[in-house]
């Protein structure tokens, strides 16, 4: 499966990304009274969802980017850092949306849905046995 994405990976990770990181800003924007809750436990099992999307699509496209190679043996860092850091804009920036607030519940569960997705891809590494390939200075394209 990860060769087959990594060979698509225009349409099939950095476009949906593209698309994805966009939407979630654009669904974390609307105010709250607009839209109804998708699960009866409240937003929480929402934010582990969106948030575990982002991560397996970030992780995804840092593992099949071809132009750092550092970034790219320390994906689950670098993916890490970038979802965890978009949590907290986000949460921050819900305060100014009506209906909306800043909750560290909220980016605690974005928390845990960044390291299921972590975990999901790389037991997927695991199982198919993908190797990252070592990239060469000088010879990215």
């Amino acid at each position: 499966m990860l060769k087959f994405l990594e060979k698509h990976k225009v349409v099939l990770v950095f476009l949906p990304l593209i698309i994805y990181w966009p939407a979630l800003f654009i669904g974390t924007s609307i105010p709250v009274q607009s839209i109804p809750s998708i699960f009866e436990f409240g937003d929480k099992l929402e934010h582990i969802a969106a948030y575990g999307g982002l991560s397996i699509l970030l992780n995804l496209a840092i593992i099949f980017q071809d132009r750092y190679g550092n970034i790219k043996i320390k994906h689950n860092l670098f993916a890490f850092i970038a979802a965890a850091c978009y949590g907290i804009l986000d949460e921050i920036h819900q305060i100014f949306i009506p209906g909306r607030s800043c909750e560290l519940l909220d980016f605690a569960a974005d928390l845990i849905g960044i390291i299921i997705g972590l975990i999901f891809i790389n037991l997927i590494m695991k199982i198919e046995n993908y190797r990252l390939e070592k990239i060469q200075p000088g010879l990215h394209t």
